[in-house]
């Protein structure tokens, strides 16, 4: 059975492979902008890799190409920086998107698995769960939401006219894991965050709001429903999460901090000002999207999917605070330790401040 796998060598492409690499009989294809090297070892030995960047102009054929024969494909690929280049965002994750389906259409794929997000949700409740009949529009003022529900709405259309394509659609709350530590770091902090203190298991002060109140889960247990979608016969939308809801007074407690009240505006331009003075890599729509992004219950991907997660949300979070103090990675590029990359100390000293600096750099090559 050959698998490919869009966007394999980043977080939960990763983890992915790895959940994979389980299961007897699989063919496993890796596509991604930026190549693991031949020595990056598990899980990415054991790969057949192909190098195309999906937003390019023609990547549709060469998908096709890729896809043939293929029993299903699950699309990963979706950049989040630069952030202060919305149109390479959107050509890559919408774009992108575009690309993948119609290749998969092109080429006759049996089934589409598609990495959504609590993200592509409207504004919703913080105080209980909400299935996945709830609209599936994006929280404005998020550019990550408008993508992803733009996406979800390309994949209406698709369903509608290929009715023959199976498609799933997975929505995880945040994903974390330890290897990931220094690409979140990179990507969501930036090189001033003091991320070493977290080897002492402290967070000393804990912003709060009664709207900062999500969901996580651990990359192998999204990689998980990933494989159970992929190897079964379900079709549409899956909320995936664990318990228990971050709340900023959990979090606190469990780190050994203080919570401090802060209002909704102050978070946001807080956010804002130190983003248009690169001080750190994400805009504003993050918190916006951390603000209303409603709870997710996850009764269809256990009922349906068989889906049950391993790792509880608070465990999933002091796994991922262990990588960033370690510097934890692997040695695919995304979650690579490059010193000098867009995001971390040394890439500042060379001038590449957060939330600039296009990784789209594509080596060409099949291995």
């Amino acid at each position: 059975m050959r698998i490919v796998v869009v966007g394999a060598s980043g977080n939960v492409g990763t983890a992915v492979l790895r959940r994979l690499r389980q299961e007897p009989g699989l063919e496993l294809v890796g596509v991604a902008r930026r190549l693991p090297g031949p020595d990056a070892g598990e899980p990415y030995d054991q790969v057949e890799w192909h190098s195309c960047d999906v937003g390019a102009p023609g990547a549709a054929g060469t998908l096709a190409a890729i896809f043939a024969a293929a029993q299903a494909v699950v699309h990963l690929a979706w950049q989040i920086q630069p952030s202060h280049d919305q149109r390479t965002l959107h050509r890559t994750n919408v774009g992108g998107s575009r690309a993948v389906t119609e290749a998969a259409v092109q080429a006759g794929v049996p089934a589409l698995v598609y990495a959504s997000s609590v993200g592509t949700y409207a504004p919703g409740p913080k105080d209980h769960p909400i299935s996945e009949r709830w609209p599936a529009t994006g929280v404005p003022g998020s550019s990550y939401s408008r993508d992803k529900a733009e996406v979800e709405a390309m994949l209406d259309q698709v369903e509608r006219e290929h009715p023959e394509l199976r498609v799933v659609r997975l929505r995880p709350g945040l994903t974390f894991q330890r290897d990931a530590g220094t690409e979140i770091t990179r990507y969501f902090l930036g090189p001033l965050a003091p991320v070493r203190l977290l080897r002492y298991g402290r967070i000393p002060v804990v912003p709060a709001n009664r709207r900062l109140r999500m969901q996580a889960v651990h990359a192998d247990d999204v990689a998980d429903a990933y494989a159970k979608a992929v190897l079964g016969d379900a079709r549409g939308a899956f909320n995936v999460a664990a318990d228990p809801v971050l709340a900023p007074e959990l979090v606190a407690r469990h780190f050994k901090g203080w919570t401090i009240p802060v209002a909704a505006p102050v978070l946001r331009a807080a956010a804002a000002l130190t983003w248009r003075f690169r001080l750190q890599p994400v805009d504003a729509g993050w918190v916006e999207l951390g603000l209303n992004a409603p709870l997710m219950s996850s009764e269809r991907a256990e009922t349906e999917l068989g889906w049950h997660p391993k790792v509880d949300a608070l465990t999933a979070l002091k796994d991922l605070f262990a990588g960033m103090a370690q510097g934890s990675h692997t040695n695919a590029p995304p979650l690579s330790a490059t010193p000098d990359l867009p995001g971390r100390p040394a890439g500042l000293l060379k001038g590449r401040t957060p939330g600039q600096g296009n990784p789209n750099r594509v080596v060409r090559g099949v291995r």
